[in-house]
């Protein structure tokens, strides 16, 4: 590739030399390879179409048992860092760099050295009733940590920064620490040091003042002792505390990473941007992982040259699960500025075999399918985690654990990556190659192309998020973190992101804590999935929204509540709706709803909860509970605005849920013909009218389907052949070097010499020039995958 002089970010793109370019990188650890090695993995990933590789440099490895760091291998080949750097140069690869202090990688002590834990045991985290934490997490802001992380900066990063683009070196990013707060969550454990708490009162001071505090709390912050105790052991329904300490945490973090940074850029790293992974993915679902934005969003949302990225384990993509990722995307873009674009620092590659017992295997296309929803909703750097596989050398000073490794995965390590422990390709390298290839032929398009939307927007409500800490002896709390979890961001059982995605819509989210339109002339219909906990500032911009002639379409139960607990029906009194009895479903009550009126449903339909309303004003009830007659669901028009409330969680039935949109005004720009659900549409383009339409099939049946727009039929009627488990990016008006492809049904497979070249699917195939008949090419299998000059 061409010498790489200078990456910036700039409307939500990925500069490199000033020009939009999509960065694929594969992550090796070269840490866990022979240096032997180091120039096979390399080429395997050249060979697979990444231009970038990306590496954890872990400070556990890197520093020996006397305190000294080792950068260059002089004392193990495993240590050259500055190496394989350099051997990343010399094969033309940028390189992401991910130095910790932080690494994870199932290392041990998630990569930070026995030594800093023997020398400052102040530094590991004490949380409820002063218990210490049962993770190998720290205190992040604990001084003798800080100084600890400073020393290891001045170590490597004077080595990133003399290998920087623009000083002829490959350093293209670097990742400050990883997986932020990720330990501390999921382990229940907030950070109660004595120093923690001392810093919090002084935090909670500030915000409610010392009267306002003791009265929102019920002790005295000038008090020490009490307050160590109130704090560590709150007493029973202490809401306002637990979502305050979560707050707080928010505030730590951002001020860790501004920490992490001032230290980079003060050994010259500040040529090149910073990123941000979050976390939060589990089971094989994201539904938690708005967590990790709600932790982490304050430490760089509108900062300058640093941007997050998605780490993420969803295994197979189906249609239980692909609204998770295009939500877990939009959450990420509602919180990022005009200039910080999509990343994903862990996509996940491989088989899924992570223990090595046959216990979980992913299909291969399943990375297809990632990729391609990922990079259709504007990803500009996507690093394959774990590219090659490898093995964990012995630690220099043993430590009496059963094995005296670097890690606990054992000797071998990254059994399911495409590229195996011993150099060996698995079934998701050609997947893998295969996919890269794919983007790469329309990547001159692609890098420059945002997402096009329809007339609505997912709302994202990040303090319903803010539930990652829980005292165990408080059962108000729990309660309410278990019913945000039922309701919150894609609604309850997925149904209501899950019904637009794959019925046909393309959607943003937008922050309704920061970024509401409420000029009803330009905003987008907002669907908020509500709990009856929604903080009073965000009912009152919603309030303002529908009087102002705004539309929602709100899905869950009517918020009562503020986020501490106090009564709050700001909403609900703007749309004149009251709530009543909640309805929940167990083994001898079978909740069921009947929708009427407008709706497009016929039967009644089995729900799992079901709150009864009382409509106040003029409304129009379009669902009722089958036993009793009670309103579920109204349409009500307060102001000069349109709102449409569903209190229960209605089945996904795509008809239904587009039925709900229509009545607001909203339809997709696309719809197909296809009678089987499983097809993810959406469109990209440029400010020059070129597109890229996005058809992913996610669901087990081969499709052949007539895709529409508002003007009528695409590719003049011509059906698209969608395999099951497959996708496709079909051009439309693209610009040549001799005229406009105005449509094609197989894929670009770049340009050359101005000349567009497509590939074959070998089914179907046509294409249309501006003024020209299609040309098509008889179906033949044999000419899957072929390149074939089209101008």
């Amino acid at each position: 590739m061409t010498a790489v002089e200078s990456v910036r970010l700039s409307r939500r793109r990925l500069l490199l030399n000033g020009k939009p370019e999509l960065v694929f990188a594969g992550e090796v650890h070269y840490f866990r390879l022979h240096r032997r090695d180091w120039a096979d993995r390399l080429d395997r990933l050249t060979e697979a179409g990444c231009t970038a590789v990306a590496s954890y440099m872990p400070w556990l490895v890197h520093e020996r048992p006397d305190g000294a760091i080792d950068l260059r291998g002089d004392t193990s080949g495993y240590r050259d860092l500055v190496g394989f750097l350099d051997l990343a140069a010399e094969r033309g690869l940028l390189v992401i760099a991910r130095p910790g202090p932080f690494v994870m990688a199932e290392l041990k002590n998630e990569g930070i050295p026995y030594r800093v834990y023997r020398e400052h045991p102040e530094i590991l985290p004490v949380g409820w009733d002063g218990r210490p934490g049962t993770t190998r997490t720290v205190d992040y802001l604990a001084p003798g940590f800080l100084t600890e992380v400073d020393r290891w900066y001045a170590e490597i990063m004077p080595v990133l920064a003399e290998r920087q683009v623009g000083r002829g070196g490959p350093v293209a990013a670097v990742q400050l620490d990883n997986e932020i707060g990720m330990l501390s969550w999921v382990s229940n454990t907030p950070e109660l040091t004595d120093q923690t708490l001392t810093d919090f009162a002084g935090w909670s001071t500030k915000r409610w003042g010392s009267d306002g505090v003791r009265t929102r709390y019920g002790f005295d912050p000038d008090d020490v002792p009490a307050w160590r105790d109130g704090v560590r052991s709150p007493a029973p329904g202490s809401l306002a505390l637990h979502h305050d300490l979560s707050e707080y945490h928010r505030d730590r973090y951002d001020r860790y990473v501004t920490h992490l940074r001032d230290g980079a850029e003060s050994h010259g790293v500040t040529a090149v941007p910073f990123l941000i992974n979050i976390h939060g993915t589990g089971g094989g679902r994201g539904r938690t992982y708005p967590i990790g934005i709600s932790q982490l969003y304050p430490s760089y949302r509108g900062k300058p040259r640093l941007t997050s990225g998605s780490d993420h384990y969803l295994g197979d993509l189906t249609v239980e699960n692909v609204a998770d990722l295009y939500v877990m995307n939009a959450f990420m873009s509602a919180v990022h500025d005009v200039d910080q674009p999509l990343t994903s620092l862990e996509f996940e590659a491989g088989l899924g075999d992570y223990g090595e017992d046959l216990s979980r295997f992913v299909p291969p296309e399943a990375l297809a399918l990632k990729t391609r929803l990922c990079v259709a909703q504007a990803n500009r750097l996507v690093n394959y985690y774990l590219f090659a596989g490898g093995h964990n050398p012995p630690l220099e000073e043993a430590v009496a654990d059963g094995n005296d490794r670097i890690a606990f995965t054992g000797e071998r390590h990254g059994f399911t990556a495409p590229i195996g422990p011993e150099g060996v390709p698995n079934a998701s390298y050609p997947v893998l190659r295969d996919t890269v290839t794919a983007a790469r032929g329309a990547a001159h398009l692609l890098a420059d192309m945002d997402e096009e939307y329809d007339d609505l927007a997912l709302a994202f409500v990040p303090d319903h998020y803010l539930t990652e800490y829980c005292h165990p002896g408080d059962d108000a709390r729990r309660e309410v973190v278990a019913e945000l979890e039922q309701f919150r961001g894609m609604g309850s059982r997925d149904v209501v992101a899950r019904a637009m995605l794959l019925g046909g819509f393309s959607f943003p989210a937008v922050d309704v804590q920061a970024d509401l339109d409420t000029n009803p002339a330009t905003g987008r219909a907002i669907v908020l999935a509500s709990a009856s906990t929604l903080a009073a500032s965000v009912q009152q911009r919603l309030a303002d929204l529908v009087h102002s002639g705004g539309r929602l379409l709100m899905a869950g139960v009517l918020p009562t509540r503020d986020t501490d607990g106090s009564a709050c029906t700001i909403l609900a009194d703007a749309l004149e709706v009251s709530g009543g009895e909640i309805v929940i479903g167990n083994e001898r009550v079978f909740p069921s709803v009947r929708a009427v009126g407008w709706t497009t449903a016929q039967a009644e339909v089995r729900v799992g909860v079901m709150q009864h309303l009382a409509p106040r004003g003029d409304a129009e009830v379009f669902a009722r509970d089958v036993a009793s007659g009670n309103p579920v669901a109204v349409e009500v028009r307060p102001g000069r605005g349109h709102a449409l409330v569903l209190a229960c969680d209605y089945i996904c039935d795509l008809g239904f849920w587009t039925a709900l949109l229509a009545r607001l005004g909203v339809r997709p720009r696309h719809t197909h013909d296809s009678t089987s659900p499983g097809i993810v549409v959406t469109s990209t383009a440029d400010d020059r009218g070129q597109r890229l339409l996005h058809l992913i099939n996610v669901g087990p049946v081969d499709q052949a389907i007539v895709v529409h727009d508002g003007a009528g039929p695409l590719f003049d009627g011509a059906r698209v052949h969608l395999p099951a488990r497959a996708g496709r990016m079909l051009p439309l008006n693209v610009r040549t070097g001799d005229g406009v492809l105005a449509w094609s049904t197989c894929e670009l497979a770049g340009v050359r010499d101005g000349t567009l070249l497509v590939r074959r699917t070998g089914v179907g195939d046509a294409v249309r020039f501006h003024g020209r008949d299609p040309h098509t090419w008889p179906d033949a299998p044999e000419a899957a995958g072929k390149v074939v000059v089209v101008a």
